[in-house]
């Protein structure tokens, strides 16, 4: 029997990263045609710690091995990333090709006059669509690993359609026009797209690397069937010139995942403090590796968590520039008038705290990731999007799906706009107490996203067909 090897290539980022290990751990698992899996990777300036963490992901995985480029001598200016991050993210990815080239070379060369194993094709993150080209000078078929989710698919098949008829970058300012995208029954208002599309430099790489979607053998989605129904049956027909998608999540990091930033005495602090507090009695808030507030907005929150009177587990992120503690933020007296309710850290254990029965609700920057683990774990969200697609990804939850409660769902943490304490105690009363909160059905949401993964589940034969397709 023929043993074939996959080549991946992830985006560095944290969230893209730990997913598409736990994918790659997930094929392993699943056919055992599958030799080894390679995972090409590079550092990032603003995520240094990344090799670090995909190495100690795969510590225990002998058939997936780690391969990391080269430095590349000329990134572009950081600059770049803080004006426009998916422009930057693009042109990263295209200094990388020489140092893939080579890698494939070598990786190529090494299965040559083998009898029994082949490299069988290359798993690409959504931003690294330029290797595609890489991929054919050897043959080789690319698929797209997408890390969110199918109304994002969507998103993406309509901008070139729409680039096509109207060449200009989208307008904030006609926040009231709205766009027929693929797999949406309802319209989408212009001011929850990616805030990226309405920077130059980010549009021109968002249309360019969608354009080069239909390039791609095949389309892997990190969601599931009966999630995003809609989509996936838009999907599902037969569209020309679009390769075939398959739904293969919920894929999800809930073992092992290394917190480089959490102390353990602040991990068993946390875990100890949730341990006393009755059964869906917290409100949950934390807003992602990157969701880094000013202290103005800082004081806001502090000041509705002390209106909603609801008991809090609050997760500061502060900028490692500063190496300031999330306490120098807070509001003087805030901790000792809030501390019979509520704790206050920096980097926590999401997972452990989600899964957790005192967690009754979370306020979220919509990273899907942090979307799919909440849906798993039962916990309904209030959606505060900050930046990248969660934007989209709030909508599609609050009016596609009927599965948050919204907080809000244009905002974009670069404009600098403050959201005031009323505004965001009301929000943590909905999620809390309201009855319009669909604890119920994001329940029901938990045992679908565990069926669709089982054997014979949604998710489970999409990966077996695609496997299949792959294997040849």
């Amino acid at each position: 029997m023929w043993k074939q090897d996959i080549i991946f290539v992830p985006s560095p980022g944290v969230g893209h990263l730990l997913v598409s290990i736990e994918f790659a751990k997930s094929l392993i698992k699943h056919d055992n045609r599958i030799n080894t899996i390679t995972i090409l990777h590079w550092n990032l300036p603003f995520v240094p710690q990344s090799s670090h963490l995909a190495k100690s992901l795969l510590a225990s995985e002998p058939q997936i091995r780690l391969l990391s480029l080269p430095e590349i001598q000329n990134p572009p200016p950081l600059e770049l990333f803080f004006k426009a991050s998916e422009a930057y993210l693009l042109d990263f990815t295209k200094k990388t090709v020489p140092l893939v080239r080579e890698a494939l070379s070598t990786l190529v060369s090494s299965r040559n006059g083998t009898d029994s194993v082949r490299i069988a094709g290359l798993i690409l993150d959504f931003f690294c669509v330029p290797l595609i080209d890489v991929g054919k000078e050897f043959n080789l078929p690319s698929y797209i690993f997408l890390t969110c989710n199918a109304g994002f698919l969507g998103m993406m098949k309509y901008l070139p359609e729409r680039h096509r008829q109207n060449p200009s970058q989208l307008d904030l300012t006609s926040g009231d026009v709205e766009h027929s995208i693929p797999g949406y029954v309802c319209s989408v208002p212009t001011n929850v797209l990616p805030p990226g599309l309405f920077v130059r430099e980010s549009y021109e790489a968002w249309v360019e690397i969608a354009a080069k979607f239909p390039e791609a053998k095949g389309i892997l989605v990190n969601s599931f069937t009966s999630l995003e129904l809609k989509a996936f049956d838009y999907f599902a027909r037969s569209h020309e010139n679009y390769p075939p998608v398959y739904p293969v999540g919920p894929i999800l990091n809930l073992e092992d995942r290394p917190s480089p930033d959490l102390d353990p005495s602040d991990k068993d602090r946390i875990m100890s403090w949730l341990e006393e507090k009755p059964e869906s009695s917290v409100v949950y808030l934390c807003f992602g590796s990157f969701g880094i507030h000013g202290a103005s907005q800082i004081k806001e929150i502090a000041r509705a968590l002390e209106i909603s009177g609801h008991r809090f587990l609050w997760s500061i992120r502060t900028n490692p520039m500063e190496k300031a503690s999330p306490y120098d933020l807070l509001p003087d007296g805030f901790r000792d008038r809030t501390a019979s309710r509520g704790l206050v850290c920096g980097w926590a254990p999401q997972v452990e705290v989600l899964t957790h029965k005192a967690i009754g609700g979370f306020v979220s920057h919509c990273g899907w990731n942090s979307v799919l683990e909440s849906l798993w774990f039962g916990v309904p969200i209030a959606t505060w999007p900050m930046y990248a697609e969660q934007q989209l990804n709030a909508f599609t939850m609050v009016k596609k799906l009927g599965l948050g409660v919204e907080l809000r769902m244009d905002y974009v943490a670069a404009n600098g706009e403050v959201v005031k304490g009323e505004e965001i105690a009301g929000a943590v009363r909905s999620l809390m107490d309201g009855e319009d909160t669909p604890r119920k059905r994001v329940k029901e949401m938990a045992e679908a996203a565990r069926l669709a993964v089982k054997d014979g589940g949604s998710s489970f034969v999409a990966v077996k067909r695609f496997i299949d397709e792959l294997m040849g």
